[in-house]
């Protein structure tokens, strides 16, 4: 992003504010006040008359593009909060929300989506945030905007879709973040290319390997063409890209299944766990991977180093900006690895990074420093270095923001009482009402089943009793049926015994 990257207040004022320093700056602008974080002195340029939209000289940055830049999440909201125009774009058609892919704020890619940025703008070569995001490498912000909804397979002018700017710019985190959503990787831009085209003439070896991998078949990489004719090995060749010809001649001699496939999805992640600091520097420094990077289980290449106690790697992580307070899918954070594989080291160094705790039965003490000192809240500011800002500054805003909240709180239960005195009806009541009434109808139609159940009873037990009549009934002539044939069968035995006396007659002695 050139002649914004390294942009900033002037001289006087980055000397000024410099985090040491404990003297008061005051900005001549809008924008050196968004810049440095100071929401203080923006609330009084702009009480001041100065306009929420201006644009500034060199770059055509309002204030929102400025807080977007330097991750000034506090100004942001204010800038929000007091109707900043959030669709204003660039003379290169960049929105706020596409200077914050860019430089990867993710708290104000969050704050920006949730009131209401369009994340399918497209800039003056057809990028959206989307893309931006997966160029620069930014994992994390790339996964919110995926979260939030938006389409991960819109095409630029070039018909390159985020998947290809990844591959491009060897950004493996970003291009497995996508696959795993769903993205497809046989997609060609206008050229032909696909993005392991892409990948190879730019000799990324990692992108490279993970889209080999992900590919239908080894014969489908090697042969598949774009429009010039040229496959993946042509390119390597016209690129001179040595690494990739040497793994393309020992695909095509050992077959697809080349490494284990953790290796060729998350090489931070098998650098950290082995130690390797070597690699894990050329690694997140050249932009592969990002240092946040999260594997399937949720883990990040500080788990792994912890877990096998490599402290000279943990430092590094450390020093390169690298979120302890991650957990992982088992909800352990890199210190509670250290702590299951008894890396006492690592506990040691991982701990210190936790400036407080915070008991879960104690409240919140709004006038409680401690509580404020560091949230360690994944995907904020706090472990920013963009603004020139001291640890007291943050703790101020911290307090400030979440006094806020307790006003507002304050203010809206006094509205919704006005709002109901005055016979208003809430959200709330309405939800209650639809619940009743849900609770009505079905407590009705299970009053309507049950009467149709006794009514049905009721009819079962007259046939039952008119069953048990005719039983009777049948009962009564059976017995009568019985009775004269009885008699019959009586006569017919006594007749029987006296023919038998008449041939046997007896002798007495």
């Amino acid at each position: 992003m050139p002649g914004v990257a390294n942009s900033g207040p002037s001289t006087s004022s980055r000397e000024t504010a410099n985090p040491c320093s404990r003297k008061k700056v005051h900005f001549g602008s809008i924008h050196d006040a968004v810049r440095a974080g100071d929401v203080k002195q923006l609330s009084e340029i702009v009480e001041r008359g100065a306009s929420i939209n201006e644009v500034d000289v060199l770059h055509k940055f309002t204030p929102l593009h400025w807080a977007a830049h330097s991750g000034s999440l506090e100004c942001l909201h204010w800038l929000l909060w007091h109707g900043a125009d959030i669709t204003h774009v660039t003379t290169r058609g960049w929105a706020a929300s596409h200077i914050a892919a860019i430089r990867g704020q993710d708290a104000c890619v969050q704050a920006l989506i949730m009131n209401g940025a369009n994340l399918t703008a497209q800039d003056e070569r057809g990028c959206t945030p989307l893309h931006l995001a997966a160029t620069h490498g930014h994992s994390f912000t790339l996964q919110i905007m995926l979260r939030s909804g938006v389409d991960p397979s819109v095409t630029d002018k070039r018909e390159w879709r985020p998947v290809h700017y990844a591959a491009f710019h060897g950004r493996l985190g970003c291009l497995q973040l996508l696959v795993k959503w769903g993205c497809s990787i046989e997609d060609v831009d206008y050229n032909g290319n696909l993005p392991v085209h892409l990948a190879a003439m730019e000799g990324h070896l990692h992108c490279f390997k993970f889209l080999f991998s992900r590919m239908s078949s080894a014969t489908q990489v090697l042969k598949a063409f774009n429009d010039n004719g040229e496959n993946v090995l042509d390119l390597a060749q016209r690129f001179f890209k040595q690494n990739i010809l040497q793994f393309i001649q020992g695909a095509e001699y050992e077959g697809k299944d080349l490494e284990d496939q953790e290796t060729l999805a998350f090489p931070g992640h098998v650098a950290a766990f082995k130690g390797d600091l070597g690699m894990l520097k050329k690694l997140v420094e050249d932009g592969v991977i990002n240092i946040n990077e999260r594997a399937d289980n949720g883990s990040t290449p500080m788990h792994k180093a912890a877990g096998q106690g490599h402290i000279e790697c943990l430092q590094w992580l450390i020093k390169m900006g690298a979120d302890s307070n991650i957990t992982n899918k088992a909800g352990e954070r890199p210190s509670d690895v250290a702590k299951r594989f008894a890396h006492l080291a690592a506990v040691k160094l991982l701990e210190e990074l936790q400036k407080y705790d915070i008991d879960d039965e104690n409240e919140i003490d709004e006038n409680d420093v401690k509580y404020f000192i560091r949230h360690g809240v994944e995907g904020s500011t706090d472990a920013k270095d963009d603004l020139c800002l001291s640890d007291l500054d943050k703790t101020d805003a911290r307090m400030r923001a979440y006094k806020k909240i307790v006003e507002l709180r304050h203010l809206l239960e006094i509205a919704e009482s006005n709002y109901k005195h005055l016979g208003g009806i809430t959200e709330e009541d309405l939800k209650q009402k639809k619940e009743q009434l849900e609770s009505e109808r079905t407590i009705k139609e299970l009053q309507g089943q049950l009467e149709y159940e006794r009514l049905r009873r009721e009819k079962l037990e007259c046939q039952l009793d008119e069953y048990r009549a005719e039983v009777d009934q049948l009962r009564e002539t059976l017995e009568k049926i019985q009775v004269p044939n009885f008699v019959a069968m009586e006569d017919s035995a006594s007749c029987e015994s006296n023919k038998e006396k008449r041939r046997y007659p007896c002798f007495s002695p």
